[in-house]
């Protein structure tokens, strides 16, 4: 596939995805805590999962495609030994960390906080912790345009 469709359809995802994130901090965020109502959170979560995944699947695929057009196969994940290598080792870290953020809401935090608006203290920390990791991905993602880290 064309690098530069690639990099569209992965800029778009990558708007939906952080600006989601966003969203749910400056928009929803507050309003949930100030009326200690979980339920705020839980609704915009129900509407914004399925195109939330969607896009962080392609960011995925898109940002594993154009790291091989650039050289940067699997055997060169971790070696941190280039700076386009930095930006996408970072950058897959990141995703280990959102992913283990993800788990950790899923299974953990949400299934309490259904029943339970103590828990909303805990889901803010996840809420920041992955809209932060978004936020600095994206920013990584810039540095590709200047050769990398």
């Amino acid at each position: 596939m064309n690098h530069h469709l690639l990099l569209i359809i992965h800029l778009i995802c990558a708007s939906i995805w952080v600006g989601g994130h966003l969203l749910l901090v400056f928009g929803h965020l507050p309003k949930a805590l100030k009326e200690k109502n979980q339920n705020i959170i839980l609704d915009y979560e129900r509407k914004y999962e399925p195109v939330g995944m969607t896009s962080l699947v392609l960011l995925v695929t898109t940002g594993i495609m154009m790291a091989y057009k650039y050289g940067v196969s699997i055997d060169y994940w971790f070696q941190f030994a280039t700076p386009i290598e930095k930006v996408v080792s970072t950058k897959l870290l990141l995703l280990f960390l959102t992913v283990l953020f993800a788990l950790s809401a899923q299974f953990r935090v949400l299934p309490k906080l259904k029943t339970d608006s103590s828990k909303l203290p805990e889901m803010t920390f996840h809420i920041l912790s992955v809209t932060l990791i978004g936020v600095v991905m994206l920013i990584l993602g810039s540095f590709v345009r200047f050769g990398g880290l």
